[in-house]
């Protein structure tokens, strides 16, 4: 990490002891970091052949932010056109930290080359004020949001997807199975390194054990994501995919996993629900890569490995 990087970004909190006054407050130094261009050389550039624009979505009782990006038509030799286009409703990771910027990246990329939009949505942070919930909410909302105006937005609400990363894969796994109960027909979903159990056995799995302490994703930023998202009072399966009642008729998924990850073996587990269900999946592994790695291609080299899958899963699965 250079060293203008390194200067720029906030030190990492204690923990198991954070107030909430504390914890807005590293968000929002991180959140500024991670939109910046001192974050690139750690981020990764983004595509070219993609505009990017922030948008404002109205959504019931509240206004919330999203990233859209576009092919800049004929950018690829191709005509990308400007309606019409496959959507693919993004969510960011991080759970009470991040933003949509930090992955432009591969959003811009998916834009560019598959072409489509993608709308990447800028959820409500979880905090003691907004649970995990919240988040879910603003995932679905969004994406019925941009489906119901399709023609403003030049998507083919046919041609859908989600594709989320770490707790942003959360969401969007939770959004397909709502999706599937609304009728809304989704093409495929995109999980990176989901979490994708908040329940009680959350840490119970041995990639947890394994990796408890690396340096993208350690055990006390879980537990305090845990001890956030589900409020006392909160029915933590209902927030967990992995404990859903049926993940039968679901869209293809891909499923994504870094193997030095704590998280590893939710995505492992989760895959193999899916396909117990009878739910097509692809399960693809990255050895010796950490959680978040597809956010950063400047220090970990399998990022440019899984951008392909995921391209290459996106364009076949929303092909006309």
């Amino acid at each position: 990490m250079s060293d203008i990087t390194t200067a720029q970004r906030p030190p990492e909190p204690n923990w198991p002891t954070i107030t909430t006054e504390e914890l807005i407050a590293y968000r929002e130094a991180e959140n500024r970091f991670r939109a910046s261009d001192a974050a690139r050389s750690i981020l990764g550039e983004p595509d070219p052949g993609a505009t990017i624009q922030w948008e404002k979505v109205a959504l019931p009782g509240r206004e919330l932010p999203v990233r859209v990006y576009r092919p800049v038509p004929g950018g690829d030799g191709r005509d990308a056109g400007r309606t019409g286009l496959p959507l693919v409703l993004h969510v960011h990771g991080g759970g009470f930290v991040g933003t949509a910027a930090q992955c432009d990246w591969v959003t811009s990329h998916v834009a560019a080359r598959l072409p489509a939009v993608v709308v990447s949505v800028e959820h409500r942070l979880v905090d003691p004020d907004h649970p995990l919930a919240a988040a879910v909410d603003d995932g679905w909302d969004v994406l019925r949001h941009v489906v119901r105006d399709a023609g403003r937005w030049g998507v083919d609400p046919a041609r859908t997807a989600v594709f989320g990363e770490s707790c942003g894969a959360l969401i969007s796994a939770l959004v397909a199975i709502r999706a599937r109960r609304a009728d809304l027909g989704l093409r495929a979903q995109v999980l990176v390194n989901p979490a994708v159990d908040v329940t009680g056995t959350m840490f119970a799995y041995d990639s947890i054990a394994e990796h408890a302490d690396t340096p993208t994703l350690a055990l006390p930023q879980l537990r305090l994501f845990q001890r956030l998202a589900v409020p006392s009072g909160t029915d933590p399966r209902a927030l967990s995919p992995l404990y859903a009642d049926d993940l039968g008729g679901l869209p293809p998924a891909l499923v994504v996993v870094p193997t030095h990850d704590p998280l590893a073996d939710h995505g492992r587990r989760y895959a193999e629900r899916l396909r117990a269900a009878g739910t097509s999946v692809r399960l693809a592994e990255h050895p010796d890569a950490p959680h978040a790695f597809l956010s950063l291609p400047g220090v970990v080299p399998q990022a440019e490995a899984a951008r392909a899958q995921v391209l290459d899963f996106l364009r076949a699965s929303l092909s006309a």
